[in-house]
């Protein structure tokens, strides 16, 4: 994949993706895409259509979902994206795809509104949206705030605030989970030694996961302005003569 057609791209964007992607590639990274990917599988065998797109930093091929025709990998101009283009131009026509997936796109954006906006359009009435993000309510929240990494450059926004946008978005949240409940420590001895966490975890549902997921269906097409029918010019009132009552009261 080359970026000729990307010259005028805005140079920030692409150096927060390819700086996301390195360290999604790295130990910290892996670790959080193996829980996601555990979760994602479980959730996408639930859709089925024509098309799903993919929207992520993460180098990794996704989890695809087998009952749906097309699996779709748009973004950047980098390895195994088949679709380029920017952060708010998607060149996907409206309500294109049934479901939407966005790994760690609002994590790593210069404008996550936007970005939400453009992928909510290209969801068609009854699709669905998959978010997936770094919970800042966790251990890996509070990392994120002394990495000298990528994950500093995260947004790690909160999944209710996610929740509210959708809301405004005309989606109905229908799925939240939570996962990867080790903390991020780089030791595989380490991660070894806490795996089983994950199982204590995934039972309970705890929102101090590393990430949350949230699925979202569409539930409204958009309103549209309605033109009001032309009116035509009524006639003048005339009055009418009444007809007298007569009150009297009759003569037995």
């Amino acid at each position: 994949m080359t970026d000729e057609a990307f010259a005028q791209a805005d140079p920030e964007w692409l150096e927060l993706i390819s700086a996301a992607r390195d360290w999604l590639s790295g130990p910290l990274g892996q670790l959080l895409l193996e829980e996601e990917s555990r979760v994602l599988e479980q959730e996408l065998e639930r859709f089925f259509g024509g098309y799903l797109v993919h929207y992520g930093p993460s180098a990794q091929t996704p989890p695809a979902a087998k009952q749906v025709q097309r699996n779709v990998r748009l973004g950047a101009p980098l390895p195994g994206v088949e679709i380029v283009c920017e952060e708010q131009a998607w060149p996907l026509s409206e309500h294109a795809a049934d479901v939407v997936v966005m790994q760690h796109g609002l994590d790593f954006c210069l404008s996550p509104h936007g970005l939400l906006r453009e992928a909510a359009s290209s969801v068609r009435p009854g699709g669905h949206l998959v978010i997936v993000g770094i919970n800042p309510w966790s251990t890996w929240g509070i990392r994120h705030f002394f990495a000298n990494d990528a994950l500093r450059r995260a947004r790690c926004i909160s999944p209710s605030r996610v929740g509210d946008w959708l809301n405004l978005l005309g989606f109905a949240l229908e799925k939240r989970r939570f996962g990867c409940y080790r903390p991020p420590l780089a030791s595989p001895k380490w991660q070894a030694r806490l795996a089983g966490l994950e199982r204590l975890g995934d039972g309970w549902q705890s929102p101090g996961g590393g990430f949350y997921l949230l699925i979202a269906r569409k539930m409204s097409v958009g309103l549209r302005p309605v033109r009001m029918p032309r009116r035509e010019p009524m006639g003048k009132l005339l009055p009418l003569p009444m007809a007298k009552v007569n009150r009297r009261t009759p003569e037995p």
